[in-house]
């Protein structure tokens, strides 16, 4: 009796698993039928109905892994690309000590983590976010100290100018086409920069450490600050172009937009580019002592408190039909900044230079040799007359660079730089090199 029931035990749930699966029932009605004595049970007769209800669990298992596709892709937009790059740079710099006491000529390092995201919406439009991190800023206390970020000696392209260590949103902007014309296009964000809504490249030089020589040197019109800021550009099929761009300290705060507290870049720009070249122009009017064009010029060359500035941007760039040979591509820039509002004796007008020399494909593909130079911005006349106090200044400016590919992600970047006269004094003359790595991914 022990042995039957646990037999019972064992039989009673493989029978009603194969209920489950062959139609058990369907079996008995087939004994019972009245169909002629002629049929017969053979291999076919119940793969019919095996087969259906296979059929039934494949399709429920394909259903619930559809489910899970769907809801991994949403977890993250199919329409969003991620990129990123991250940068390693090391320098020392003969004379930084002179232009800022606090910072050491001593061997130095930095990074930059940055992590670039694009997504559309209707596969025109674009929102952008960037989020970034780095250690180029080293203060001490409300003072600057590093060797990567001294304007005008020495801040290096890729400098994080937000907190130390801190991974935080560092760009973030919309763009769209207005109406059905893909010509015209509109930018807006609570994060942005004039020139990220210019209607043109305007430089091709690229630089090794300087940012000072970005655009044809971010000088007078071009100097750059991230603030909120609105946008339109229009770009032709014969290549003119034009944009008209603001951009706000007072958007955030309780200044608001378009007031008199606030403080405002409006940048103009029309320009003309062919595949060989381009030249354009730009008008900036600076409201509230806007002082972004620091990156290169002298310490005089600035607004007062509540003045403001009309600055004119000129630029052009040349390059030869064919690459790696000795006829080098050509970008240079001049800007005018003129002050309304500082007090007498100070600047009233300021000029600079910049000329950008490059040999791309040189001695391998992708590789690159670069000689920037200039003039940062000085004082050409004062309000009232008599000196501005840089006026015995000669301030110049330059590097030599090389840039070269380790592999498809990662390129290095040896450069030496120097100037005399850079910010302040007939004896703040440096020397320098730095050597860049990026990775890119």
């Amino acid at each position: 009796m022990l042995v039957a029931t646990a037999s019972l035990g064992l039989i009673a749930p493989i029978a009603a698993q194969a209920s489950d699966v062959i139609n058990l029932e369907g079996m008995n009605d087939y004994n019972r039928s009245k169909k002629s004595s002629s049929n017969r049970f053979d291999s076919n007769t119940f793969v019919n109905e095996v087969n259906e209800d296979l059929a039934v669990l494949k399709g429920r298992v394909d259903g619930l892994e559809a489910q899970q596709n769907n809801f991994e892709a949403g977890s993250f937009s199919d329409t969003t690309v991620l990129t990123g790059s991250a940068v390693f740079a090391a320098t020392a710099i003969d004379g930084i000590s002179k232009v800022q006491p606090l910072a050491s000529e001593s061997l130095q390092t930095m990074y930059t983590y940055t992590m670039d995201l694009n997504t559309s919406f209707t596969g025109d439009d674009n929102l952008y976010v960037r989020l970034r991190t780095g250690n180029g800023k080293v203060k001490s206390g409300e003072t600057a100290t590093g060797s990567f970020y001294q304007k005008t000696a020495a801040y290096h392209t890729d400098t994080y100018s937000g907190g130390v260590d801190s991974l935080a949103v560092d760009k973030i902007w919309y763009t769209t086409p207005i109406g059905s014309s893909e010509k015209w296009t509109a930018t807006f964000g609570p994060k942005i920069e004039n020139y990220y809504m210019y209607a043109a490249p305007v430089s091709i030089y690229r630089p090794g450490f300087h940012k000072a020589f970005k655009l044809g040197s971010m000088s007078g019109a071009f100097g750059a600050s991230t603030k909120q800021g609105f946008g339109v550009k229009y770009v032709g099929d014969n290549g003119f172009a034009a944009s008209t761009n603001i951009v706000s300290e007072g958007g955030s705060t309780t200044d608001g937009f378009f007031t008199k507290e606030d403080g405002s870049k409006w940048d103009t720009m029309l320009a003309y580019t062919k595949d060989q070249y381009h030249v354009s122009l730009t008008l900036s009017q600076q409201d509230n002592d806007w002082s972004s064009y620091s990156y290169y010029a002298t310490s005089t060359a600035k607004a007062d408190a509540d003045a403001d500035a009309t600055a004119y941007a000129a630029r052009a760039y040349w390059r030869p039909l064919d690459s790696g040979t000795a006829t080098p591509e050509v970008s240079v820039g001049y800007d005018v900044i003129s002050f309304d509002g500082n007090a007498s004796g100070k600047v009233d007008e300021a000029t600079s230079y910049f000329v950008g020399l490059g040999w791309p494909d040189m001695f391998q593909d992708s590789d690159y040799i670069g000689l920037g130079f200039g003039q940062p911005l000085k004082s050409t006349s004062t309000v009232g007359g008599g000196t501005a106090g840089d006026d015995a200044l000669s301030p110049f400016l330059w590097e030599l660079t090389y840039s070269f590919k380790v592999n498809d992600s990662m390129t290095m970047i040896p450069t030496v730089f120097g100037g005399s006269d850079v910010v302040s004094a007939t004896d703040q003359d440096i020397f320098g090199a730095a050597l860049t790595t990026k990775f890119k991914f």
